[in-house]
């Protein structure tokens, strides 16, 4: 006959699963509710509800951990306990249908209920248990339609399978520049009448858009196929159509906020993007589809594999060493390390708590393409041996209260993981004249477009910019960053007498918030020639005007479309230049 101490990780295992299957059913709810958003403009309450679902797991997580701990009293810590509750999770999740999705929830509550402990692999599910997959859904996720000609009549029962409770502006119009679209793609790829279009059952939804994904299959070759929607006043229509990898790449990448997509089976949803998204990695898309503490679990197998087959050692990161961060990396990783210093030289004034609050208020806000994902870790454990001394002695010095080593390993306290770009000074520093115009266009449009969604980076130095594979610019230092309308912009006042112009220190008062963006110039850009680009291109960064309208916007509570694919796409610069 059992007796109660055996039920314990009988009924904690269930415990977790409870409270998981709760939090699975509230994100989806959340999610769902997405379309309807969608339908009716409102814009800000799609906001709001992706701020919910990031933050809906930490609360769940938060909460069961709480529960547990109670349950279990003085076995809360106790490794043979936790062992059992592992394999008895196991048993419920073999054939769930989010199974991977539940062994990351475990880590969570694992991790939260053993404060200081780094990764235990006989109790965390720190590898895949099987395989990344769950199983085939019973029923495709996505249509087939096969490409026999009028293509009009194909285009047509595809946006039939997506309906909405909203009209479209001019759906025969839509179609006809779709198909002329995709009729320059076929001729492009040679298109003989053997091809089909599969179109993912699944809307994904961010901000102002809607976005129909799928794949075009010509003659054995995959090109992506991908709708974006639109809907203003006068109705929903088709913005675009996207046919390359790196036209949507931009759409899925990592510094854009997570779409807001209903699926059952994440890990084929997935599979599905791979095949279009070639040079993402798992973990992106897990984040991309809002999956964002998977993708992080995904993200550190991949590390672990990684770290099996290469040989290399972490270094410091090339490029100007920042004065909040020691930053440091592995060349045959596309991924940067970041750990906080214990203190901070002048002229920087932030705290630690403060700097790990900018990270958090990324992490909810609208990234709009321009600013870093990033993955925080505790209680990281490296093998020491794979570190350079410049990079060990580096850490002692400067972190000396989240480095712990012993014997063969580092064990680092904190630390923030995010994708590797080239430092924007460094790229500047190689590149001639036309890739640093592109670069600069890029820099101030980043600026901008942090602007129109209430983000001021505070510390705008080319350094803290890097640039991504598609030679997009985007912002990755937040120790200095926040709300655009928490500023006061004001213009210098002019100086009364000589003594005032030649004097070292201001004139006139200056206050915690208070911004001159006349001086901008003098330290942003070094280089005459590049500087004379940006003043070209974006010289009205330099007034107060262009930041008192654009708080003046936010404060009516206008929401920016900023479109992650090329203008040139549109089908309103296409096929109706003279429209907009």
């Amino acid at each position: 006959m059992m007796i109660f101490e055996d039920l314990i990780p009988y009924d904690t295992a269930h415990i977790i699963l409870g409270d998981y299957l709760k939090y699975h059913y509230q994100y989806k709810r959340i999610t769902k509710r997405a379309k309807i958003r969608f339908e009716k403009r409102d814009w800000h309450g799609m906001q709001e509800d992706s701020r919910e679902r990031v933050s809906l797991y930490r609360d769940c997580v938060g909460a069961t951990t709480e529960r547990v701990l109670n349950f279990l009293g003085g076995q809360a810590l106790n490794a043979d306990t936790w062992r059992d509750i592992k394999i008895m999770f196991l048993e419920e999740i073999t054939n769930f249908n989010s199974r991977n999705i539940a062994e990351t929830y475990f880590n969570s509550v694992f991790r939260h209920s053993h404060k200081g402990l780094s990764v235990d692999e006989e109790s965390m599910f720190v590898h895949a248990t099987a395989t990344y997959r769950e199983f085939k859904s019973t029923q495709p996720i996505y249509h087939t339609l096969y490409l026999t000609r009028p293509f009009n009549f194909v285009i047509r029962q595809l946006f039939a399978f997506f309906r909405f409770k909203a009209t479209f502006e001019d759906l025969d119009r839509d179609i006809e520049y779709v198909c002329q679209t995709l009729v320059e793609k076929l001729e492009e790829l040679d298109y003989r009448g053997n091809g089909r279009i599969e179109m993912l059952k699944s809307i994904f939804f961010r901000n102002k858009g809607a976005y129909l994904v799928g794949r075009l299959n010509v003659e054995g070759r995959i090109k992506p196929f991908v709708i974006p929607l639109l809907h203003r006043e006068d109705g929903i229509f088709a913005d675009a159509l996207l046919l390359e990898s790196n036209e949507i790449s931009s759409v899925f990448s990592y510094n854009r906020t997570y779409f807001l997509v209903d699926t059952d089976i994440a890990s084929e949803t997935v599979d599905f993007l791979r095949t279009i998204l070639p040079t993402k990695s798992m973990g992106e898309l897990y984040n991309s589809i809002g999956f964002e503490k998977h993708g992080k679990t995904v993200l550190y197998r991949g590390f672990l594999r990684h770290m099996h087959q290469s040989i290399d050692k972490f270094i410091l990161a090339p490029g100007i060493k920042g004065l909040v961060m020691v930053v440091f990396t592995l060349p045959s990783f596309p991924m940067v390390f970041k750990v906080i210093k214990d203190k901070f030289p002048a002229p920087k004034k932030v705290t630690e708590k403060e700097v790990k609050s900018k990270y958090e208020l990324v992490s909810l806000h609208d990234r709009v393409g321009r600013m870093a994902d990033s993955h925080m870790f505790e209680n990281f454990v490296f093998d020491k041996r794979r570190f350079s001394q410049e990079l060990i002695d580096e850490l002692m010095e400067l972190t000396p209260s989240k480095i712990k080593i012993e014997g063969d390993t580092i064990e680092l306290k904190h630390l923030y993981i995010e994708k590797k770009m080239v430092p924007l000074n460094l790229y500047l520093e190689d590149a001639n004249l036309e890739e640093a115009e592109e670069a600069i266009n890029e820099y101030g449009k980043a600026i901008k477009e942090m602007a129109a969604v209430n983000i001021f980076p505070g510390d705008m130095l080319l350094k803290n910019f890097g640039v991504t594979r598609l030679k997009r610019v985007v912002f990755y230092d937040y120790d200095e960053i926040g709300f655009l309308t928490d500023y006061k912009f004001r213009v210098i006042p002019e100086a009364r007498d000589y003594e005032d112009e030649m004097s070292a220190d201001p004139w006139y008062s200056v206050g915690p918030m208070d911004v001159f963006p006349e001086e901008f110039p003098r330290f942003l850009i070094g280089r005459r020639e590049i500087r004379a680009i940006f003043l070209r291109l974006h010289g009205d960064l330099f007034t107060p005007t262009f930041w008192i309208k654009t708080q003046e916007r936010l404060k009516r509570g206008e929401l920016v479309g900023v479109f992650p694919y090329h203008q040139n796409l549109r089908f309103r610069r296409k096929y109706q230049p003279n429209k907009d």
